[in-house]
C-alpha cells in the first residue's frame, strides 16, 4: 500500500475521533441518564441546547399514570433568582414547555417525580443548563462543519507527510491554512450571527472559547505555513501547528 493512501486514513481516522469526541464532550450535548423510583427504572434524554425559535419540550417516559411530574426552572441562575414551578401534563409519558429564550440566554431547570409520599429529582446531582442559540441554515451549518474537519484532516495529513517527504507538505500547509480561513472566519462569521446575532465574540471583542480556540489555530498555521514556506524548519513548524490543532480540536465545542 502507498505511504500516501495510509497518511490519508491515519488523517481521517484521527479528525473522525477528534469529531466524536468534540461532540460528546461538549456543554451541549444531550444529556441521558436512569433513576430508580418505585421500584422501576426510568430513563431520560434531555437537551442542553435549543432554538429561540419554539419553547423547549421535556419529556419523561414513566410508563406509570401514578407518576406526577414539576419541573422547577429559573433563568440568570448565577443571579439566584427563585425557581419557577412548571406541572407537567400527567400520563404514560409527562411533558412540559419551558418559554423560549432570546439567542446567548441560559436557562437553568430539573425535574421533580411524585408518587404518593416519594419523589425522586432529575437529574440526580445537579440541574441542567440550556443554552438557546438561533436557527443556522444548512446551507451555511453543513459547509461550516465539512470545512473545519477537512481543515483539521489537512493538518495532520501535513504532519505525516513531514515525516516522509518535505516537498508536499508547503502545498498541504497552504490549504491547511485556507479551509481554516473559510470555514471558521468566513463560515463561522455567519454561523455566529444566525446563532447568536454577532459575528464574532473572540480576542480582542469578547471571551468565547469557542472563537479564541479558532483564531489560536489559524494563527499556529499561518505562521507554520510562513516558516515552511522560508524553509526556516519545516518539519518542526508542520508537526507542532498538527499538535496544536488537535488540542483545541480537543477542546469541547460551545464551552
Amino acid at each position: 500500500m502507498k505511504k500516501s493512501i495510509v497518511f490519508w486514513t491515519i488523517a481521517v481516522i484521527i479528525t473522525i475521533a477528534s469529531a466524536i469526541f468534540q461532540r460528546v464532550t461538549g456543554p451541549t450535548y444531550q444529556l441521558s441518564g436512569s433513576v430508580m423510583f418505585e421500584g422501576k427504572k426510568i430513563d431520560y434524554k434531555l437537551d442542553r441546547s435549543h432554538s429561540s425559535s419554539s419553547n423547549y419540550k421535556i419529556e419523561i417516559k414513566t410508563g406509570d399514570t401514578q407518576i406526577k411530574g414539576v419541573v422547577k426552572w429559573r433563568k440568570n441562575y448565577r443571579e439566584r433568582e427563585p425557581f419557577i414551578d412548571v406541572e407537567m401534563k400527567s400520563g404514560q409519558v409527562l411533558t412540559a414547555e419551558i418559554p423560549a429564550q432570546a439567542p446567548l440566554e441560559k436557562i437553568q431547570y430539573m425535574v421533580e417525580l411524585h408518587k404518593d409520599s416519594s419523589s425522586v429529582t432529575i437529574p440526580a446531582d445537579k440541574p441542567v443548563i440550556v443554552r438557546f442559540k438561533g436557527d443556522v441554515p444548512l446551507w451555511v451549518l453543513i459547509p461550516h462543519i465539512f470545512a473545519m474537519f477537512f481543515a483539521m484532516m489537512l493538518s495532520t495529513r501535513t504532519a505525516l507527510e513531514s515525516a516522509d517527504n518535505l516537498k508536499k507538505i508547503e502545498k498541504l500547509a497552504y490549504w491547511t491554512v485556507v479551509f481554516l480561513f473559510i470555514g471558521g472566519f468566513l463560515l463561522g462569521f455567519m454561523m455566529n450571527h444566525f446563532a447568536f446575532g454577532q459575528m464574532w465574540g473572540g480576542f480582542p471583542i469578547g471571551n468565547d472559547i469557542t472563537d479564541n480556540k479558532t483564531l489560536i489555530a489559524f494563527i499556529g498555521w499561518v505562521l507554520a505555513y510562513y516558516m515552511i514556506k522560508k524553509k526556516a524548519l519545516p518539519k518542526l513548524f508542520a508537526i507542532l501547528a498538527a499538535i496544536l490543532m488537535i488540542i483545541v480540536y480537543s477542546i469541547p465545542h460551545s464551552v
